[in-house]
């Protein structure tokens, strides 16, 4: 039998990050080194959305998180049924291939 060492991880969630933010929009473009993600809250009939957070992350991670969300959402659709997906038609494709200019780097 092999020996396995599993290194606990404990991860502390304040009250203030516990209560979250809304976001109905994301904004993603890349580095070299970096993902930038950035969370908006739109609001409809409003010409100004404002980034509720941003994460910046690895190439490895965002890689990771794509596929713990493809993960989730297999077991969130098992569970409530599909997720039905529309693109509004004033936002177009916003994938363009994710090689964005990246206003983030000087």
């Amino acid at each position: 039998m092999a020996n396995e060492n599993k290194t606990e991880l404990k991860v502390e969630l304040t009250p203030e990050v516990a209560a979250g933010h809304y976001a109905n929009f994301a904004v993603i473009a890349h580095s070299a080194n970096e993902f930038f993600i950035d969370f908006v809250s739109v609001a409809p009939n409003m010409p100004q959305a404002k980034v509720q957070s941003r994460i910046i992350m690895t190439p490895e991670n965002a890689k990771n998180v794509l596929f713990a969300l493809r993960d989730n959402i297999a077991k969130y659709e098992a569970m409530f049924g599909e997720i039905k997906h529309k693109t509004p038609k004033n936002q177009g494709n916003v994938n363009n291939g994710g090689d964005l200019p990246n206003p983030f780097m000087a």
